[in-house]
């Protein structure tokens, strides 16, 4: 599928940007850079698409995309509602790989930076709370000033290499060979995809979106995304379900049905396929692993 190009802007005065951003939809499209993105939600959370890896984002977690790699960001649908008490809060910063020089990363007492870049190229995720720490780094960059504001940006890099609780994103075959002239398509495919997959939604009525033939729509979704459409809207519900598994505010069968699945069966049968363990299973592993 095919990603929007954004440019980047930056301060003439620094090398890289760092900024703080407090509404939901700051550039929530299907897009992609050549820098380097480094995300700290400290409030907020929704689903993530990066690359062909589709998952869910919650408060605390950080990613790590690389050069060039596509992804989006949607808050859930409370985060654009007017709360009081529910706001977002997230750190970002853009970097190019080479912007201490094209040497640098090559001398050898920078292997832990050079190999966290490397392997950010899949995507880097971070949950909450491994990456309390390392959030806390991320928001002094933003107010940080001259020397050491890279020097923070380092101590991340290095921070993140040496966490041990980072997991790739993307898979390893997956390829940004988009055209640009599909961005809008893509987008219109992605929105109402995330906004409507709750139901279900017909060929006919996602192909009258992308505005092709519902034929045509296949071949162009498969040869773009490397899943069919049917896969694609199946991960979206999974990652909901994780999202409310997660929370564990819901019992099973009400996850089954805010995610979207008809039946119990359907939602076990494709929850394990794509995530590799039953519901409870992954709800108890990441549960434990926050206490």
């Amino acid at each position: 599928m095919k990603p929007q190009l954004l440019k980047v802007s930056k301060d003439v005065v620094d090398s890289f940007s760092a900024r703080q951003d407090t509404l939901p939809d700051v550039n929530n499209r299907w897009h992609y850079h050549p820098e380097v993105e480094l995300v700290y939600f400290k409030k907020g959370k929704g689903t993530q698409f990066i690359g062909d890896s589709i998952s869910p984002f919650q408060m605390g977690d950080i990613v790590l995309v690389g050069s060039n790699l596509p992804h989006y960001w949607q808050f859930d649908n409370i985060f654009f509602q007017k709360h009081a008490d529910i706001a977002t809060d997230v750190s970002v910063v853009h970097f190019n790989e080479n912007f201490w020089g094209n040497l640098f990363l090559n001398l050898p007492e920078n292997i832990s930076i050079r190999t966290t870049l490397e392997r950010s190229k899949r995507g880097l995720h971070i949950r909450s709370p491994f990456g309390k720490d390392i959030g806390c780094l991320i928001e002094k960059i933003i107010t940080a000033e001259g020397t050491r504001k890279i020097i923070l940006l380092m101590e991340v890099l290095i921070a993140i290499c040496e966490c041990g609780k980072s997991s790739l994103l993307a898979s390893i075959g997956f390829q940004n060979n988009f055209q640009e002239s599909e961005k809008d398509r893509i987008n219109a495919i992605y929105n109402y995809s995330i906004a409507n997959f709750k139901k279900q939604i017909t060929l006919e009525e996602i192909a009258e979106i992308a505005n092709i033939s519902p034929n045509s729509f296949c071949k162009f979704f498969k040869s773009r995304s490397r899943k069919t459409y049917s896969q694609f809207i199946n991960e979206i519900r999974v990652g909901q379900a994780c999202k409310l598994l997660i929370d564990n505010k819901l019992n099973i069968k009400e996850i089954c049905d805010e995610s979207g699945f008809n039946n119990f069966s359907s939602f076990h049968k494709h929850f394990k396929q794509i995530k590799g363990k039953t519901p409870l299973s992954y709800q108890k592993s990441f549960l434990g692993s926050d206490k």
